[in-house]
């Protein structure tokens, strides 16, 4: 399974904005510039962030884009549900993009488990805590097995 750029992409904005926005709004076109990602695309993404909560917005001179809520609050399979949609690996899960064997599909509830699984490991992480975890090993550079299980 993979993750779509919407969710690898979001996540990096969301850890962007948790580390620079300590100085206050982070733009959309500094944080394309750090993470060499369209801010067209970021842009999209950012609207989906502000949608469920996790992200504020300032217009103006002074504008740009900050958590809504610490980022020890942020867990990250919230903000990867946020940007996928429904949390389904596979088209199945749900009734209106269901396929026509859904109600006789032996395999629908592995893997409705499975993305509920994922989804519940992703939420044992928040923004803080990939944060701290980069600035332990001394880089800006998070490793996944620093939390074991991984």
């Amino acid at each position: 399974m993979k993750l779509t750029t919407r969710s690898r992409y979001g996540t990096r904005m969301m850890l962007d904005i948790a580390q620079h926005g300590k100085e206050g709004p982070v733009r959309i076109q500094d944080i394309a510039d750090r993470q060499g990602v369209s801010a067209k695309y970021l842009e999209k993404l950012i609207r989906k962030l502000k949608d469920v909560g996790f992200v504020k917005s300032k217009r103006g001179p002074r504008g740009g884009h900050s958590l809504a809520k610490p980022a020890s609050e942020i867990p990250i399979g919230e903000v990867v549900h946020a940007l996928e949609g429904d949390g389904s690996l596979v088209e199945c899960r749900s009734g209106d993009k269901g396929c026509a064997r859904m109600k006789l599909c032996l395999t629908r509830r592995l893997w409705q488990e499975a993305a509920d699984a994922m989804y519940e490991r992703l939420n044992t992480f928040t923004l803080a805590d990939l944060i701290d975890d980069a600035e332990q090993c001394g880089s800006n550079s998070v490793k996944p097995w620093s939390r074991g299980g991984f």
